[in-house]
């Protein structure tokens, strides 16, 4: 009973979805880390710290409710648990038993030592990559599709002629209304501001290349051919200290708290098989 209930809960927590929904590659996955999780959990729960969490029965109801609100209805509950085999009191035996292990670990990362201002800002240092957005640029373009190679070297003659006559983002804009075959035409070719894999493969290298006012080549898509023009280039800022501190705490104290259970749950199997170790 309490394997299927693991099932059905990594499957929702993984994939959102009910076990009997699952492909077999799916499925074949939960089975692998349903089975791994029952034997974690079997020793956190054999341990000498799980003897004295008591969960209230408050606690315990309002996660039973959060199940239930899973279903579309009560009936598709009943015949989830009849799968499964549960009864109403078995639920609530493995949900209790969910909640202690929950606790424990709980319990475990709550001895980690606080990150602090000064942690935050090393992080900070060491990676200012992480605190830099992405350039990106706002962008305007004109595509022409073709069928067949005749047409395909109609729509490069007519792009080649289009390159050499548009001076600005004004005559571009009408250049596209008139020819463009993308519904962009209709706001005179504006893509928007685009940031770096919002665009085609073919076309980025390219997109990222241009100053200012700066016409591409002509370049073949999916989808067709184009011509593109940076209307702007919007520089990467890095942010500033202040700026992203809680959320280097946060990430830094959510690491700390991972790594103190993992070690905690390494060390419940220390005189066992390595490969249940892991998790």
């Amino acid at each position: 009973m309490r394997h299927g209930y693991l099932e059905l809960k990594i499957s929702w927590e993984i994939f959102r979805k009910l076990p009997e929904t699952l492909s077999k590659l799916e499925f074949d996955k939960l089975a692998k880390i349903a089975a791994r999780q029952s034997a974690i959990e079997q020793k956190i729960l054999a341990s000498p710290e799980a003897a004295n969490v008591v969960i209230p029965d408050a606690t315990l109801s309002t996660r039973i409710s959060e199940i239930r609100a899973r279903y579309q209805s009560e009936d598709d509950f009943a015949k989830d648990m009849k799968r499964i085999g549960l009864t109403e009191d078995g639920l609530r035996k493995t949900v209790e038993l969910d909640l202690r292990v929950e606790a424990l670990l709980d319990k475990v990362a709550a001895n980690v030592p606080p990150v602090t201002s000064v942690d935050a800002e090393i992080y900070f240092c060491l990676h200012p990559e992480a605190f830099t957005p992405p350039e990106s640029r706002r962008l305007r373009h004109i595509l022409i599709t073709f069928n067949n190679a005749k047409e395909k070297l109609k729509a490069i003659a007519q792009l080649d002629v289009l390159r050499s006559t548009l001076e600005n983002a004004t005559k571009f804009g009408e250049a596209a209304q008139r020819h463009s075959q993308c519904p962009t035409a209709m706001s005179g070719g504006e893509l928007g501001v685009v940031k770096r894999q919002q665009l085609y493969p073919e076309l980025e290298p390219a997109a990222f290349a241009l100053s200012e006012g700066e016409i591409s080549e002509i370049l073949e898509s999916p989808i067709g051919l184009h011509i593109l023009r940076c209307d702007e280039i919007q520089s990467s800022a890095s942010l500033q200290f202040s700026e992203v501190e809680p959320k280097i705490v946060e990430r830094l104290s959510d690491k700390r708290r991972q790594e103190a259970q993992r070690s905690w749950i390494k060390s419940l199997f220390a005189n066992t098989q390595p490969e249940a170790s892991s998790c």
